[in-house]
């Protein structure tokens, strides 16, 4: 299965990264791809460290466990990463996206020497932006949809603006924001050196 790309999230509890998953794996599945998006579950409360995982293939997939090689990790909380061994497995062919304004020299640090690519997204000044509030998992969907290239742009935006009707057909007023929050995040991730 040379098509697999496998990604694992990591956030706390309450941020949205299961959520995340979710999306992604729907909006995956709307492009024709077969998909697999699933939460790791252990002490779940709000604020403590979870794990969630997509595996997104042109052909059937046949794996059924958690992600121990992924292709891509998404750190939603960059206070895991001295915390939580975000690496761990991580391909040097892929990468790690992470929500923080910390500084290059920073990451290169605690990420203990990762070799692959390293990308940054302030999720927290998009979200407050476009949405008033701090909900980092919209922005970090575009994020690794943008670094990964699981789908096009245009391809995540069509199917999250579907998607955004029917989940808030009770509160259409968040869409507008919710799309602004995609389309900054596509724009804003950037790759550190």
């Amino acid at each position: 299965m040379n098509n697999l790309v496998e990604i694992r999230w990591h956030g706390r509890g309450g941020q949205g990264a299961k959520t995340a998953s979710l999306l992604l794996a729907d909006a995956a599945f709307n492009t024709g791809k077969y998909i697999q998006g699933f939460p790791e579950y252990g002490p779940e409360r709000m604020g403590a460290p979870i794990t969630a995982y997509n595996r997104i293939s042109d052909t059937p997939i046949t794996i059924h466990s958690n992600i121990y090689e992924p292709n891509y990790v998404v750190v939603v909380d960059d206070t895991l990463l001295e915390s939580v061994p975000v690496t761990s497995g991580l391909k040097d062919s892929g990468a790690i996206v992470i929500n923080t304004t910390k500084d290059a020299e920073y990451l290169k640090t605690v990420l203990n020497g990762y070799k692959g690519g390293i990308y940054t997204i302030d999720a927290r000044k998009i979200s407050v932006d476009t949405l008033g509030k701090y909900f980092p998992n919209t922005p970090m969907l575009a994020a690794i949809v943008k670094v990964s290239g699981v789908m096009s742009d245009e391809a995540l935006l069509d199917d999250m603006e579907g998607s955004f009707k029917h989940k808030f057909a009770k509160k259409p007023e968040v869409i507008e924001g919710n799309m602004k929050a995609l389309e900054m995040a596509l724009k804003e991730v950037k790759k550190i050196q």
